[in-house]
């Protein structure tokens, strides 16, 4: 038998002293509510929200560390704050000696550019001239032994002065390119920029009414689950008690079970026990008369050693186990009479039917609270309502609005004019770039042809034209390099003066923060240009503190100048609006009257059971009896052995007689003997399962009897901390919502509608959109273009010196040589001069 309750009752124990000694474990656990949905909010801000402006990195930024490094050395002087004070407040008055000495660097390359200027023409002018006179660029007139490595020195430092040139013409192309493709963009990003910050202010009660608006999304969310709130308590409930409510239904049913296994086996045993006395009372008597007469024929005449030898065994032919000795169990039959009268099974599958039916009595006992609870949702927080009426209003707003159109509508025209002048710039760029590249294509060619023509000269037969064509590309890379310079040299200046002051004078100093410091300082911007007041910034806040602020995500009342301090904290404390959802919630209260662990009929047959005094019987007086055998000696065996000794009888009358007694004695074992110990084995079952089985019954039907009468009063307790516990997690689940509502309306006022953060994001992009996207592009066009212009010069050198040796070599006449045996056959000498 399956000893199952008193295994269950010790747990049940044990997980009740748990439930209500530990109450923050039944609280811990809020999961079994469901996954909390997050709210979608339907967004407010307009689209005056500024994405920050960032320049991706590619493979031109080393070459803007560069430039920036090189116009760093151009111009060391630090931020002239002085003169550009008196050139916004008094532009007469700007002295030139003090513009000329901050302005020294570029003075310095304006000179170099303009001795670039003049002399790279005049000398091309002079080589012109001496070229028409046939005074140089001519051809080498004699042939000597380091002429060849003359000629290959020229053509490797040729050959890198066009490779530095092709570089530097394939980065002005890239960055002239690049320059034009940003402008477009950045002009019509300015305009943008303004225009989205029109709004900064004024629409923002528009936007927190909208906003207001949207607390009945957490408020229909609250509402649809309130509408399950009483089943999904009964589901708490039930998943809380059923660990409880189980084991005390399941100890029942084992209790139960076990009652009847009990019952059964005590009423086999007595039953058992006087059949075995009965039966022991009609094998007594022909067991000894069979002994007697057994043991009267061993004491014949005739009975040899062997006769004697069996016939001994008959002594112990007589009765074993004696059943009038083991104990009566009528008392205790009599007191478990008509037990068990309940049926223990069908009353706990009616008990685990309400028991499961549990979900649907909470709802049906929550309803008018849950209707309550509704008609206190349906209310508004009044600082919710008040979110956007107390809002402050102030001139600061129309103020910004009329600076900001107004500069909007002053930029344009000068937005149209940068665009228009940068086509032209890039036009001339291009075409530039392009005679540049006419030049490294005049140097390639005029050296492959050359080259070509050195190789050739190895053959008798070979004609001078690759050659002559070679030194003729090279000096037509020469005149258009002389033809060029002027116009690169001027282009390269003007783009650098441009350039250069708008990073060194603008960037530099907007990077540094010298400009914010500059536009605080007291009397360095005129009246019409007060930033702090055209922005309407508050009088304790610099234009620097307002860019951090914002930039830190500051809203706009703690930068502003508004009329009031708009607290928006206060306008989204809804504690008294929770508190009275939570003093609805307090009011549930749940009523498990129907649900009855132990019957009455159930209770009567285990206190029946338990006062039964089953334990009390020796079933050791039993088994005592048991284990002795029916007859003291094998009466089969003994048959058997009587039959083979009347086989050996020679006396037909004794042979028949002893076959007689075997036969009879054979009849008995199987009539009554064997009978006899059937019954002594099923009694021997019941007396084993009632001895290991009834002194724990006892115990755990007594200890299960005790435990439910304090179920009983604890169990109203432990409900009722299900109960408060998981409508503490329902309120914090619900409150949660309202929780998401007042973080996304902080998220949104803080970080999007009410932040000046598109401020400071306006500043930042205008400094990418000036110095990242068009000064970096910008400089760096005119120093590859510069750079081509400076290598042009030692190309036109180089080109100079190396055409002569592609002309054929012109060599004096021997007497002793002939025109077959000379390098270069010449037959008319004036037709080889240029």
């Amino acid at each position: 038998m399956t000893r199952t309750p008193d295994l269950m009752v010790p747990l049940l124990g044990l997980s009740l002293a748990l439930a209500l000694s530990l109450p923050g474990a039944v609280a811990a656990d809020c999961g079994s509510l469901g996954r909390v949905e997050h709210l979608a909010f339907a967004p407010v801000t307009r689209t005056r929200e500024l994405a920050p402006l960032v320049r991706a990195s590619g493979s031109l930024d080393s070459l803007y560390g560069t430039v920036q490094r090189f116009l760093s050395v151009v111009q060391l002087n630090p931020f002239p704050a002085e003169l550009i004070k008196t050139l916004l407040n008094d532009p007469s008055s700007v002295k030139t000696d003090e513009v000329v000495r901050y302005e020294a660097g570029y003075v310095v390359c304006a000179v170099i550019a303009g001795l670039y200027f003049l002399l790279v023409p005049i000398t091309g002018l002079c080589f012109c001239w001496c070229r028409c006179r046939r005074r140089c660029g001519g051809r080498v007139k004699t042939e000597h032994k380091a002429m060849a490595c003359e000629r290959g020195t020229l053509m490797t430092f040729l050959l890198l002065t066009t490779l530095v040139l092709l570089i530097g013409m394939v980065c002005a192309f890239a960055t002239n390119q690049y320059t034009h493709s940003q402008t477009g963009p950045s002009v019509k990003a300015v305009p943008q920029t303004l225009l989205s910050l029109r709004g900064l202010v004024s629409d923002v009660p528009e936007e927190l009414q909208a906003m207001a608006e949207q607390f009945s999304v957490p408020q229909k969310q609250v509402s649809k689950e309130l509408d399950g709130v009483g089943e999904n308590l009964g589901n708490i409930i039930h998943n809380r008690l059923k660990s409880t409510v189980y084991q005390v239904l399941d100890s029942v049913h084992s209790l139960g079970q076990a009652l009847q296994v009990s019952i059964d086996h005590l009423r086999a045993l007595n039953t058992t026990s006087v059949e075995l006395q009965e039966g022991q009372q009609h094998l007594e008597t022909p067991v000894k008369a069979h002994r007697e007469r057994l043991l009267a024929l061993r004491q014949e005449s005739w009975c040899d050693e062997n006769c004697r030898r069996v016939l001994s065994e008959a002594n112990a032919l007589q009765l074993g186990a004696d059943f009038s000795q083991v104990p009566s169990v009528d008392d205790v039959l009599h007191r478990l009479k008509g037990v068990p009268e309940a049926n223990f099974s069908s009353m706990v599958q009616e008990e685990n039917a309400t028991f499961n039916n549990l979900p649907i009595l909470v709802k049906m006992q929550v309803a008018s609270v849950v209707k309550d609870l509704k008609k206190a949702l349906a209310e508004q927080p009044e600082g919710v309502s008040m979110l956007a009426q107390a809002f402050p209003g102030s001139e600061a707003a129309s103020r910004w609005s009329q600076a900001v159109e107004g500069l909007e509508q002053r930029s344009r025209p000068y937005l149209q004019e940068v665009q228009r002048y940068e086509t032209y710039r890039w036009i001339l760029g291009c075409v530039l770039c392009s005679a540049i590249l006419l030049v490294v294509i005049c140097n390639l060619l005029g050296l492959s042809l050359g080259i070509w023509g050195l190789f050739a000269r190895e053959d008798p037969s070979h004609s001078e034209t690759k050659g002559e064509a070679g030194a003729r590309f090279l000096m037509a890379g020469v005149a258009f390099s002389f033809l060029f310079a002027a116009p690169l040299i001027l282009l390269v200046f003007a783009t650098f003066l441009v350039g250069g002051n708008v990073q060194t004078l603008v960037c530099r100093s907007w990077e540094s923060g010298e400009l914010y410091e500059f536009a605080d300082t007291p009397g360095n911007l005129p009246p019409s240009m007060n930033l702090s007041y055209l922005l309407g910034l508050r009088k304790n806040i610099s234009v620097f503190q307002a860019y951090r602020q914002c930039k830190a995500g500051a809203v706009l009342w703690k930068v502003l100048q508004l009329n009031d301090s708009y607290d928006l904290d206060k306008h989204l404390d809804i504690k008294q609006y929770t508190h009275k959802l939570q003093q609805e919630l307090q009011n549930f209260r749940v009523d498990l009257k129907d649900l009855d662990l132990l019957r009455p009929t159930a209770r009567q047959d285990l206190e029946a059971l338990r006062s039964s005094g089953l334990e009390k019987i020796h079933y050791r007086d039993f088994l005592v009896q048991i284990q002795k055998p029916v007859v003291k000696t094998d009466m089969w065996q003994l048959a058997q052995k009587m039959e083979g000794l009347a086989q050996a009888q020679n006396d037909s009358v004794l042979r028949q007689q002893l076959q007689e007694e075997a036969r009879e004695l054979k009849s008995l074992y199987q009539e009554r003997v064997v009978l006899q110990e059937s019954l002594m084995t099923k009694l021997n079952l019941s007396v084993r399962t009632l001895e290991s089985s009834a002194p724990d019954l006892q115990v755990d039907t007594s200890d299960f009897l005790d435990r439910v009468d304090q179920l009983k009063g604890e169990l109203p307790v432990l409900l009722n901390l299900i109960l408060r516990n998981a409508t503490e997690c329902f309120l914090t689940r619900e409150m949660g919502y309202f929780s998401q509502y007042v973080a996304w309306v902080k998220e949104e006022v803080t970080q999007r509608i009410a932040t000046c953060q598109p401020l400071s994001t306006a500043l930042d992009n205008g400094h990418v959109i000036l110095c990242d996207m068009m000064a970096d592009p910008w400089n760096a066009f005119w120093f590859c273009l510069g750079w081509c212009t400076f290598f042009l010069i030692p190309s036109i050198i180089f080109a100079v010196k190396t055409s002569k040796y592609f002309r054929p070599i012109r060599k004096r006449l021997s007497s002793t040589s002939s025109e077959e045996t000379q390098l270069f056959h010449i037959p008319r000498v004036t037709s080889l001069k240029l």
